[in-house]
């Protein structure tokens, strides 16, 4: 599937574009969203800067991307879809699974992988088919079998994770040092030595904690070949993260920071204003936020991956309309969540009708981000959405659940100092439900007010997150930071295709 001529029109002639069309890059993202989004990200910023892209997808992640693919097109950028079949039966998947969002439980996530790793042929069939010969390949570091194919075809091969790189960094300490190994105490505290400020954490709250069975060999293989990859490409910027960043190059080859890719959507953020271009819902929802004052509301969104127990949901609201601010809370839309609709029904919906809009399912979260009136926001901290955040300028409410979002708690709450927080008490393993609240609604109440009030502490919280959000978008102007590394990487993966070729 091809969209947007090679030859480009539009804003594929905008005068930053620096670099040759031949050089080609094969983006091959994780089919989950939170790890699919910063990579269609990454397509749209290297095509503005002249690269051609290959984005490695499935018929399902495609039919998904369709807002993606108009954006692109519109836009005339030399991009284009790479569709291959995902063999999801012969893992024992439902046909159609072909996403981490679809998967019943979390023992299917080896079978996933494994039928992830089956499309090693196909897609090297299809590189070696196509027109113009790929110059390198960004994967994410869950597809390790993409290295093979970079390696028979003699190119780069790159890997993207998707986090910061103060959690890469201390990722990396992790693995190197098998941190992990001998502890069976989950509350036990390991202490990160080597991480340039002093780091600690218990065990459950570290990457590479996560127990899913038949994980262990693939996790062994992703961390040896992004040990032997040729660089990485992170979403970050290097105003954000200075030390850290610097304190990583000394353990990794090369690193290329060209985000906050999340950016590539600037010109869009007002897109509900815009009449057609917005559904329903957006206009709606910009409606009610036109209708309230600026830095009045807080925002409340924990992505797409997790899964909170029913009471917790309860205890949240219920913290809410005590502390009398202002709010959007985005709940996963479905029938998951009975107990949840009863009680909204029952009630609440009615008693904060006046200052509380409810969006069920999918909420354009960058639109209202950058609204005028969001004050504040309360996020599960996936890098995805505290990067949303930190370009937005607004200051945090950090509920972490797993993965890597504790230590971006950390980054935000301690080192960044733009955000506190709300009290979690305990890890919620992904794929498996929470089954009592952890965070009570005082803890939520307290942690509203105390953000959306005119308190010393809030008021210096928003001062310097405004103060990144600013620096974020000077990255991606011509001659910030990122602008720069895109130019270089683009360049370097030019030269080495020249030099093999």
């Amino acid at each position: 599937m091809s969209f947007a001529s090679h030859a480009g029109a539009g804003a594929g002639d905008q005068q930053h574009r620096c670099c040759s069309r031949t050089v080609h890059f094969v983006l091959v993202p994780m089919m989950a969203q939170g790890h699919t989004i910063p990579m269609t990200d990454m397509a749209r910023l290297l095509a503005e800067h002249g690269a051609q892209i290959s984005l490695v997808t499935t018929p399902v992640n495609a039919g998904r991307m369709a807002g993606f693919v108009a954006a692109v097109e519109e836009a005339g950028l030399p991009v284009q879809l790479l569709e291959l079949p995902f063999p999801a039966a012969d893992f024992g998947l439902p046909d159609g699974c072909e996403n981490i969002d679809m998967l019943q439980c979390k023992d299917d996530m080896r079978k996933f992988l494994e039928a992830c790793g089956a499309l090693r042929e196909p897609l090297m069939a299809r590189l070696r088919q196509h027109d113009l010969p790929p110059s390198c390949i960004v994967s994410d570091m869950m597809h390790w079998w993409t290295s093979d194919i970079a390696r028979e075809l003699g190119i780069p091969w790159l890997t993207f994770s998707g986090f910061c790189t103060f959690a890469s960094l201390a990722r990396d300490i992790v693995y190197r040092n098998n941190l992990l190994r001998d502890l069976t105490d989950e509350e036990e505290v390991v202490k990160l030595s080597g991480f340039p400020t002093p780091l600690e954490l218990p065990k459950a709250r570290l990457p590479g904690s996560l127990c899913v069975p038949g994980l262990e060999e693939i996790r062994e293989k992703i961390y040896d070949e992004e040990m032997r990859s040729d660089g990485k490409v992170m979403n970050s910027f290097d105003e954000l993260e200075t030390l850290y960043m610097e304190s990583y190059k000394q353990v990794t080859d090369k690193v290329w920071t060209i985000g906050p890719m999340c950016l590539c959507h600037r010109d869009r953020n007002t897109m509900a204003a815009r009449g057609n271009k917005a559904s329903l819902d957006e206009v709606k929802c910009l409606q009610w936020l036109d209708s309230k004052k600026p830095g009045s509301v807080i925002f409340v969104s924990f992505g797409t991956l997790v899964s909170t127990a029913p009471q917790q949901l309860v205890e949240l609201g219920l913290g809410l309309e005590a502390s009398n601010k202002p709010f959007i809370w985005v709940i996963k839309a479905g029938n998951k969540f009975p107990v949840v609709e009863k009680w909204l029904a029952d009630g609440f919906e009615e008693r904060v009708i006046d200052r509380g809009m409810i969006i069920r399912g999918w909420a354009p979260q960058m639109m209202i981000l950058w609204h005028q009136a969001i004050g504040g926001f309360m996020t599960h901290c996936g890098w995805n959405s505290t990067i949303e955040g930190i370009c937005a300028g607004v200051p945090m409410i950090t509920w972490p659940h797993f993965a890597e979002q504790f230590l971006n708690e950390k980054l935000v709450v301690d080192h960044l100092k733009i955000g506190m927080e709300v009290g979690v008490k305990g890890v919620t393993q992904w794929g498996s439900e929470q089954k009592e609240a952890q965070v009570t609604r005082n803890s939520v109440e307290t942690a509203v007010s105390t953000l959306m009030n005119e308190g010393e502490a809030a008021q210096g919280m928003r001062m310097r997150a405004k103060d990144f959000g600013i620096k974020a978008r000077r990255a991606l102007e011509e001659g910030g930071s990122s602008y720069n590394n895109i130019r270089l990487l683009i360049q370097e993966m030019g030269n080495e295709q020249n030099a093999s070729g």
